[in-house]
């Protein structure tokens, strides 16, 4: 039996999808995600290095003065 995918961004995927998994467009609709998990990941190390460089970017925050012994047990205190 044939059926007819009215959208074509989702016709397109179906397709690659099929072509991927080299099955049928049938199986390819049925298969949810399939496209997502065929393709590459980044590795942990290429994920180290974005957090890196978008940490990089923000730039030193300036906080006035550095946390001190005096200023860390000021956080402790009771009032």
């Amino acid at each position: 039996m044939a059926f007819h995918i009215k959208n074509l961004e989702a016709e397109a995927l179906a397709r690659r999808v099929a072509a991927l998994k080299r099955t049928g467009l049938t199986e390819a609709l049925h298969t949810k995600h399939e496209l997502e998990r065929e393709q590459p990941r980044p590795s942990l190390l290429e994920i180290g290095v974005r957090f890196c460089r978008d940490l990089r970017a923000r730039g030193k925050p300036d906080h006035g003065r550095p946390a001190d012994k005096t200023f860390r047990d000021s956080l402790y205190e009771n009032d």
